[in-house]
């Protein structure tokens, strides 16, 4: 879980890629970097990120078989809202308790 200002989309084959600027991180289990390309496995631009926003994204670290893709995965069910003081307190409560 992290909060992360949207710099760029680009649609990449049946797939959207943002690349985003972290700029907090609540829960985090790999690390990440100040800059990384965040991947929705869709071109349909579901969740609807715009550039320029900042959002909290809950997306999860996606390996492939191989080992050989390593990125940023938002899924269908991952959680992607617009930042606000009220959605960065709701993150940190949850995180003391997870």
């Amino acid at each position: 879980v992290f909060q992360a200002r949207i710099l760029a989309r680009r649609l990449v084959g049946q797939e959207t890629r943002y690349e985003v600027e972290v700029t907090a991180r609540y829960r985090h289990r790999s690390p990440l970097l100040r800059r990384e390309y965040v991947w929705v496995p869709n071109a349909c631009g579901c969740p609807a990120l715009r550039e320029g926003g900042e959002y909290v994204l809950m997306a999860r670290r996606h390996v492939n078989y191989e080992r050989t893709l390593n990125r940023i995965l938002l899924q269908d069910d991952g959680y992607a809202r617009p930042w606000t003081p009220r959605e960065e307190r709701l993150v940190r409560e949850a995180a003391r308790h997870c």
